[in-house]
């Protein structure tokens, strides 16, 4: 693979991404607060908290405070999922580790409320993170870590077509605990395949009445 010619790509930027379901925009405190803190008030909160680096907040006030920290961050870089249909922020998700020098970019601090988790809309918001990673800007890798214990974040990484690439052993000290981090990963080659299979699941007629699918996710 001859990469003489290759040069660093731009980082992400606070704009707004646009899909038919969803919509991502980057996190602010006053628009999203009260959204977010009703999704986090839903019950199993503390299970979708579990593996996040914050615990579920008790109030507006602690809300608050985490608010304005990642609304200031660049890195991480935090959007709202928005659900088109009723114009709630009903999630978060962020880009992260950005390596604009290499071309490796993360998706990470994903919490997806009750109202969006296995639905369209979430499937949606990682393929627009996906897309803007590799068709706007450029990166040649995107990736996908969590908890090696976190069984339904590594069956979701594998649904969405990111390769199994590891287990880091005592990558982390996380809440007082070990963590082993599971690696998973899409390249640029991966990406022609993969965007073709979202693109038809996506597809309006893979749904029915019910916003219920049709044929599951695949990459063929």
């Amino acid at each position: 693979m001859d990469l003489s010619d290759w040069k660093a790509v731009p980082r992400p930027e606070r704009i707004v991404l646009e899909g038919r379901y969803a919509r991502l925009e980057p996190l602010d405190p006053l628009k999203h607060g009260d959204d977010l803190l009703a999704s986090a008030r839903e019950p199993g909160a503390d299970d979708r908290f579990r593996y996040l680096f914050e615990e579920a907040p008790a109030d507006r006030a602690a809300l608050n405070a985490w608010l304005d920290k990642a609304s200031a961050s660049a890195d991480p870089l935090f959007f709202a999922v928005i659900d088109k249909r009723s114009g709630r922020a009903e999630g978060r998700q962020a880009l992260m580790r950005i390596d604009a020098v290499h071309g490796v970019i993360e998706i990470g601090n994903i919490l997806w409320g009750p109202a969006i988790a296995r639905s369209r809309i979430a499937t949606e918001a990682l393929y627009l993170f996906a897309r803007y990673a590799f068709d706007t800007l450029g990166y040649r890798r995107f990736e996908w870590k969590c908890n090696n214990h976190n069984e339904p974040s590594k069956r979701a990484a594998q649904r969405f077509g990111f390769t199994f690439e590891g287990v880091f052993r005592q990558h982390m000290v996380q809440k007082g605990e070990n963590r082993d981090t599971a690696w998973f990963a899409m390249v640029d080659a991966d990406w022609p395949r993969l965007k073709a299979g979202y693109e038809a699941w996506l597809a309006p007629g893979n749904f029915d009445e019910n916003g219920l699918q049709r044929t599951r996710l695949s990459f063929g």
